[in-house]
Formats: C-alpha cells, sequence, structure tokens
C-alpha cells in the first residue's frame, strides 16, 4: 500500500499541530524534511521514542517540532509510522503536510488509517466503527461506550457466540460425512440448545439497543408552550447562559434553537420551539409547523405553561398534543400568585409527570432532572456490567440472524434435513461476520470510513 499523510488534529489555531504518516516510506520521506538535533540512522532509533529537531525546506527551518516514531509492526496501522508535532496554526501545519506530499506521500482519505488498522487485522470493524463513535461522543457514558467497544467488548460477545455455533456446527458436519457415528435424536437435541442459547445471546443484545440509542443520541426533547410561557427562560436557565432571546413581546422565538445538555452523563437535545398559538403571519406559521413536528418526533415533550394564568383554548390545544407521549408538564412563574396547579383536571389528564418551576429564578430544575433521569431509567443503565449496542448497523445484522435462528429452528421442528438446516446456521455465522467484518462487502467498508475524519 502507499505511503499516506494527513492532519490529525482539527483545524484552526492552537497549541500543537500534528501531521500523521503512515506506509513503507514513512522514515525515507521523513529523512528528506526532517532534521533531527542528534542524527541516528532509522535502524538505530526505536519505535515509540520521539526525536527533537528542525522539519526544512531547502535548508530552511519550517518549524520547530518534535516526531514521534512506531515501526511495524507495532504501530495504530502495523505500519511504518510517524507522527509530527508542530505549532498549532493553518500555515505551519499545511506547509509540513506539502512537503510530505511533494516527497512521495499521498494524502490520506477519510479514516484512512483507521481502514488501514483493520484491514492490517489490529481491530476488526467493530473496533474502528467505534473510534469515530468516541471522537464524536456527546457524554460522558457514550465515550465509556464506545471505549469498551474498542477494547474489544462486543467483537469478544459476538466470537462467542460463533463458536457456540461452530463447536456444534463442526460434529454436524463430522455426522453428515460419517453417519454412523451419531444418532438424529443426538443431533437434534444438540442443535435444538445451541440454537436456543444463540437467540437468548442475540435477544438480549437487542434490547439493549434501547439503551444503546438513548447513550449515543441522547434524548431528543422538545420545549413547547404558549408564547411567553418560558420556553426560552427555561433553555437558558438549563444551559446557564443567554442562549435564547428573552422578551415580553410574544413570539420572539420564530425558529428552533438546538443544544446539548449532559444530564447524569447522558446528552439531552434540547430544542426550543416557536410558541404554538394562532400565527399572525406566514414566517410564524412556519415556526409553529415547525414546533409540532418536532414535539411528534422527540423521545420527550417539555411542555410548559404560565401557570399565573388561566388555560385557554391555545392551553388545550398543547395539552392534546402532548397526550399518550412521554411528557412532563411544567408549570412555570411559580414566583407568581398561581392560578392554575397540578390538580387542574385538564393537565392531569394530559400527563401524569407535572412540575413548579420558576424559569426566571431557576427553581425546580434539579427535580426536573431527576423525572428526566426517572423516566428514562438512566441510574440502571450500567457500563461497568452491561454490554450495549449503540451502532444502528449493529442492530439491524443482529435482528437479521435472530430471523435466521427462528428460520433454523423451524426448519428443525418440521424435520427438515441435517444439511438444509446448516444452510440458515451458516448464514447466522455470515450475519455475526458482517458486525466484526469477517464477511462484509468492500461497499460496507468504505461506507463506515467515510463517516470518519481526515488523519483519522
Amino acid at each position: 500500500m502507499s505511503t499516506i499523510v494527513g492532519i490529525a488534529t482539527a483545524p484552526g489555531i492552537g497549541g500543537i499541530g500534528i501531521i500523521r504518516m503512515s506506509g513503507e516510506k514513512t522514515f525515507e520521506i521523513l529523512d528528506k524534511i526532517f532534521i533531527p538535533k542528534t542524527k541516528q540512522d532509522i535502524s538505530e532509533i526505536k519505535g515509540y521514542s520521539i526525536k527533537y529537531g528542525n522539519v526544512v525546506e531547502n535548508n530552511k527551518i519550517i518549524d520547530e517540532v518534535l516526531v514521534s516514531y512506531f515501526k511495524t509492526p507495532k504501530s495504530y496501522t502495523t505500519e511504518n509510522m510517524c507522527e509530527i508535532n508542530a505549532h498549532g496554526g493553518n500555515i505551519v501545519v499545511k506547509k509540513i503536510l506539502e512537503l510530505c506530499l511533494a516527497n512521495g506521500a499521498e494524502m490520506a482519505g477519510p479514516g484512512e488509517f483507521t481502514k488501514r488498522a483493520f484491514l492490517n487485522g489490529r481491530i476488526d470493524l467493530a473496533q474502528a466503527e467505534s473510534v469515530i463513535d468516541v471522537i464524536n461522543a456527546k457524554s460522558e457514558r457514550e465515550a465509556k461506550s464506545g471505549i469498551k467497544q474498542l477494547e474489544g467488548f462486543l467483537s469478544t460477545e459476538i466470537n462467542q457466540i460463533k463458536q457456540d455455533i461452530l463447536d456444534v456446527l463442526v460434529n454436524i458436519e463430522v455426522t453428515i460425512d460419517y453417519p454412523e457415528y451419531d444418532t438424529p435424536e443426538v443431533q437434534e437435541n444438540e442443535l435444538k440448545n445451541m440454537l436456543n442459547k444463540v437467540e437468548n445471546k442475540l435477544e438480549k443484545l437487542e434490547k439493549s439497543f434501547d439503551n444503546g440509542k438513548i447513550i449515543k443520541d441522547g434524548i431528543k426533547t422538545a420545549i413547547i408552550g404558549k408564547p411567553n410561557a418560558g420556553k426560552s427562560s427555561l433553555l437558558n436557565a438549563i444551559l446557564k447562559e443567554d442562549r435564547a432571546i428573552v422578551t415580553d413581546i410574544a413570539g420572539t422565538t420564530r425558529d428552533t434553537i438546538e443544544e446539548y445538555v449532559t444530564i447524569n452523563g447522558i446528552a439531552l437535545k434540547l430544542i426550543d420551539t416557536a410558541g404554538i398559538r394562532e400565527a399572525k403571519d406566514s414566517v410564524e406559521k412556519i415556526g409553529i409547523q415547525k414546533s409540532i413536528e418536532e414535539a411528534n418526533d422527540a423521545d420527550l415533550i417539555i411542555a410548559i405553561f404560565d401557570s399565573s394564568k388561566e388555560l385557554d383554548e391555545e392551553d388545550y390545544e398543547i395539552l392534546k398534543l402532548i397526550k399518550n407521549k412521554k411528557s412532563i408538564i411544567l408549570l412555570n412563574k411559580n414566583d407568581l400568585k398561581n392560578v392554575i396547579d397540578e390538580n387542574n383536571e385538564k393537565i392531569k389528564n394530559a400527563s401524569e409527570n407535572i412540575l413548579k418551576i420558576s424559569a426566571l429564578n431557576k427553581t425546580g430544575l434539579e427535580e426536573l432532572y431527576n423525572k428526566i433521569t426517572e423516566m428514562f431509567n438512566l441510574n440502571e443503565i450500567n457500563l461497568d456490567n452491561e454490554l450495549l449496542i449503540t451502532n444502528v448497523r449493529h442492530k439491524n445484522i443482529i435482528e437479521k440472524a435472530i430471523q435466521n435462528v427462528k428460520m433454523a429452528n423451524e426448519a428443525l421442528l418440521n424435520g427438515m434435513p441435517i444439511d438444509i438446516i446448516t444452510i440458515y446456521i451458516k448464514q447466522i455465522l455470515d450475519d455475526l461476520g458482517e458486525i466484526t467484518g469477517d464477511c462484509v462487502t468492500e461497499d460496507i467498508i468504505n461506507e463506515i470510513f467515510s463517516k470518519f475524519c481526515l488523519g483519522k
């Protein structure tokens, strides 16, 4: 494979910028542009070592750098690698990248370093996918889940299931070739026990996706209510900053505002929506329609009402909107004289989760966080003792494998020949191989790594 190079750090001004290079000609290219303070032949330089010196072009110093050396096979890609640690900033980092390219390296594609780690057998496909999960993590728990997958916890479980299947499949293959060594009853019991065991393990993984989705995607939360009910004040109170404009003028928020906040290690995607009422103009009408769409698509609706005023028809429409949905009703402005409370029948009929708050004074927020924790069982998600599926691709493959287990069981129940049943069993192995990358097409591999950033 060619020698590739890419900038591994985010663009912009920073203390350090890192240029990463991997491939057979890495040290040959490096030798053309890097002059260390203490000159050594590459054969004398140990892997996992760092040398100080200058990157030069035509004997002119471009930057003062530190270069990390990684020798095959003990590197991220298993190839010869180096990382040039330069001063941060677009100009210097790009200049060093250009020098590498001019001296024989090729520009790395998105995720190509991790792709090489996979293709060279250092990590499997599930571990490779976890790299981007760690990079994109929006909460501590999402990062922890990604690290567990990177360490191989999911791969170990998948490989154990595959081994359970193979142990029985080997015996069946022998029996097909030498039928005198086993009886149909023994075969049938062995198959039935294995298929039940595999199905239970796969269904447990599939069910874990509910919690896994919360960890990866967070809880999509729509804040809805009439104009001036306190939606934007609530968003600002939760974020502890003035993210949304708050005025006494009804209809100030015309479009949705999205922000993330972390509650108990889980990301909450907060969407502040336009006030729901009879629209005054076409622009507001579009905003209100978006509010209704966001509410219908949300994992959680926080409906906020002004408790200092009587409910009106617009409030009743909001109560209808949240009925039979996962929701919390907030009776805001409890610092004022309350006209409605949690005993109001129409409010009680719309949701069983009713809290009093003052978004202005930032009171009642802790009770809101506790209620969300309770509703989504956040305290019960234990990443130390639980393996969670967070990837939709993995979930879909597991569902497909479960279907093949069911078809194998059905074939067994219907007395189908053993070699027909093994077709379904081998398909289960192929399905699980798609997760770890043992049985996966090049198109899928390319699609997965296209989501990565350059330099990783």
